[in-house]
């Protein structure tokens, strides 16, 4: 599970737009994915993470917002509510791309803890982003998805402008 499972996957690779596996058991290989998905989460700066993101099929999330840190096995997103509000989004699956997307100012999920112990989380403002923004990922979806076809046509390219001038 070390080396390339540890790098971020990038727009273009097929398991982001794979919708993730249940956990059916939270097991020491399971642990291991959750520590991996935080420090990769950590070492890029992200305020979430989900497990197709580093390569692995599995409905795995972890948030790290305004000070709030969670690791949810299967969550489900229940409710997204409160006014549309329109902010500036960027993703690590897309390094350097950010654009407006449209979202709730509150989400509602539900998951399970790593001692096996099922949540409810409420968040608003950030928090309520990111945790659409990660659901979005577990079900093969990237935030580009919310953009008009010109604007994500623009999103694409970018990237992969971006990519091209790494190259070099």
């Amino acid at each position: 599970m070390q080396g390339k499972a540890t790098q971020i996957r990038e727009f273009g690779d097929p398991v982001l737009r794979r919708s993730a596996e249940t956990v059916h058991e939270i097991t020491d290989e399971i642990r291991a994915i959750c520590s991996i998905m935080v420090e990769a989460m950590i070492r890029a700066n992200g305020a979430g993470l989900a497990a197709p993101q580093i390569g692995i099929a599995k409905r795995i999330i972890v948030l790290d917002v305004e000070g709030e840190f969670h690791i949810l096995i299967n969550p489900e997103l229940i409710s997204v509510e409160g006014e549309s509000e329109v902010l500036v989004e960027g993703c690590l699956s897309l390094p350097g791309v950010n654009a407006p997307v449209t979202r709730g100012t509150r989400a509602t999920i539900s998951g399970t803890t790593l001692e096996g112990e099922r949540i409810e989380l409420t968040g608003e403002g950030l928090l309520a982003r990111a945790i659409q923004h990660e659901m979005d990922h577990l079900n093969g979806h990237l935030f580009i998805d919310h953009l008009s076809p010109a604007r994500r046509r623009s999103a694409v390219q970018e990237y992969k402008r971006r990519q091209k001038h790494e190259e070099t």
